[in-house]
């Protein structure tokens, strides 16, 4: 099997360890069936998408709609490093799955807005919505209509962009999940997260400004309650479609 490629973006060495694992665990991925580069320690190498099934990228701190003089030299090194990857995926079609960040980035290239100006989403559990075009989609075969995912950032999409499906959606957040061509996609929720794994991302960024620091404690209570799985399901979806 050609393995997937997984691009990260966290700096703490805990937080990205943990997001890979996931990916991982909930994909039905071993590690020798990935490729993994972590972009903030190491720069993109030259890169051939078709030895890989697919693409994978996960989270990180960074904003796309950052102004460029107040971004992290680090994040936009990151940010520049994926967006030139975008062009031959979109055009190419190659199977990508981008993860709260990877929206961002997907809504970026094609040219839609995002912004801070709405329909950002606090840390914990957001109720995500079939459309129509999301329940014939393959990615959620097997998934409910309705179903809860981590979810917690600070811009979003703020419209769909020209070419692009809407697949799903929330009350605070309209854009929760889109398709450009046959297998490009992107969420913006965590669909790697479970409790566990929210729980160690609170506790790394409780000082990152997603939320008032003394907050951390009842929000790690409230992802413990939360009945999150359902999202498990994409990912495997994923691998299972794209797996050559």
């Amino acid at each position: 099997m050609k393995p997937f490629l997984i691009l990260q973006l966290r700096p703490e060495a805990e937080a990205s360890d943990d997001e890979y694992a996931a990916f991982l665990a909930k994909g039905g991925l071993s590690a020798d069936q990935t490729r993994r580069i972590r972009l903030e320690s190491e720069d993109m190498p030259d890169l051939d998408l078709a030895d890989y099934s697919g693409v994978i990228v996960g989270g990180g701190p960074g904003c796309v709609s950052d102004a460029p003089e107040k971004k992290d030299p680090l994040e936009a090194k990151i940010e520049a490093e994926i967006l030139s990857l975008m062009p031959q995926i979109t055009a190419q079609d190659v199977p990508f799955m981008g993860c709260c960040y990877g929206i961002g980035i997907l809504a970026h290239h094609l040219g839609a807005t995002v912004s801070k100006a709405q329909y950002g989403e606090p840390v914990g559990p957001s109720l995500c919505v079939q459309t129509p075009e999301g329940a014939a989609d393959p990615i959620l075969a097997g998934l409910p209509d309705q179903f809860h995912a981590f979810v917690g950032h600070k811009e979003a999409v703020q419209h769909l962009p020209e070419g692009a499906v809407h697949l799903l959606s929330s009350g605070p957040c309209p854009f929760q999940m889109i398709r450009y061509g046959q297998n490009v996609y992107a969420t913006q929720f965590h669909p790697e997260a479970d409790s566990a794994g929210f729980e160690l991302r609170i506790r790394i960024y409780k000082n990152k400004g997603y939320f008032p620091p003394e907050e951390a404690d009842s929000l790690i209570h409230m992802c413990r309650a939360a009945d999150v799985h359902a999202p498990d399901r994409i990912l495997r979806n994923f691998v299972s479609r794209y797996a050559r």
